[in-house]
């Protein structure tokens, strides 16, 4: 059964729902979620963040949505429950969305846990949640500043990894402006830059979502944009619609990447795992 925390005092508002979808056949890397990441797969990594998210925020569920056996019973041997969706569903929006509407009550917020996402602070799902229950967007998402030390680190994985991380540019009250699997923005006067500010102007995007099901639903329904086919980013369809989308700043997590896209980057994880220490658990 999913995890979950009963509503109290009269509390009728149903559970909003924390999706991890979770396909086999990724191109780079198939059978991803299966993937062995100093000695837990990555599908059990980001079960461990959806759970301790669900403690975090309260009234909400944990469910994993797959098209494939292997990935449900593996899901299923981890406790969690499973919702099996179409195996034409290409997106990971697609298959939060689904599994959201095979709920037996609909949830109001929606979030879309990447399933390659191993490291991203429970607190941050949960910051995402509150963003949305106490504000009128109807989608949320969550950006770290970098430092410069943390960019030129980004850059330099860029250069093995080039369609690995993202990055956004925002308004003065958070709304998204852009996002692109370059760095943006481009960055002129660097050095002086560098010389007045520790941080950089560029924020990296962390591959979470929270949405209210009804723009979830609008959005599945909408055809996917140019430009979010040439970057691969499916959010760049709201911004492409002309749907605000919130950002939330929030601190660098300890494991500073993104998701897990390669073999290269379980060797990145690894890596991170040995020198900062395993967040599983924790």
């Amino acid at each position: 059964m999913p995890a979950s925390t009963e509503p109290t005092g009269g509390d009728i508002t149903p559970p909003d729902l924390i999706v991890i979808p979770a396909r086999y056949g990724s191109t780079r890397l198939p059978g991803k979620p299966l993937a062995t990441i100093a000695g837990r797969t990555l599908l059990e990594r980001v079960v461990d963040v959806g759970r301790r998210a669900v403690a975090i925020a309260g009234r909400a569920e944990l469910v994993v949505a797959t098209d494939d056996g292997r990935i449900a019973d593996h899901a299923r041997a981890l406790g969690c429950a499973v919702a099996m969706t179409a195996a034409g569903i290409e997106s990971g929006s697609g298959r939060a969305c689904a599994a959201a509407l095979a709920q037996a009550v609909p949830p109001p917020i929606v979030v879309n846990l990447q399933g390659d996402a191993p490291f991203v602070p429970p607190g941050v799902i949960a910051a995402l949640i509150a963003a949305l229950r106490g504000s009128a967007f109807d989608v949320a998402t969550p950006v770290v500043r970098l430092g410069w030390p943390e960019l030129d680190a980004l850059r330099d994985h860029k250069r093995q990894a080039p369609f690995s991380g993202t990055t956004a540019t925002r308004a003065a009250d958070g709304r998204a402006l852009w996002f692109s699997k370059g760095i943006i923005p481009q960055i002129r006067g660097e050095a002086a830059l560098r010389e007045r500010d520790r941080l950089s102007p560029v924020y990296r995007h962390l591959g979470v979502y929270a949405y209210r099901l009804e723009a979830l639903a609008r959005f599945e329904a909408m055809p996917p944009g140019v430009y979010e086919q040439l970057e691969g980013l499916e959010q760049l369809r709201f911004l492409e619609n002309g749907i605000d989308m919130l950002t939330v700043a929030v601190a660098p997590p300890r494991h500073a990447m993104s998701g897990i896209d390669s073999a290269e980057d379980i060797g990145l994880a690894e890596r991170l795992i040995a020198e900062h220490g395993d967040p599983f658990g924790l």
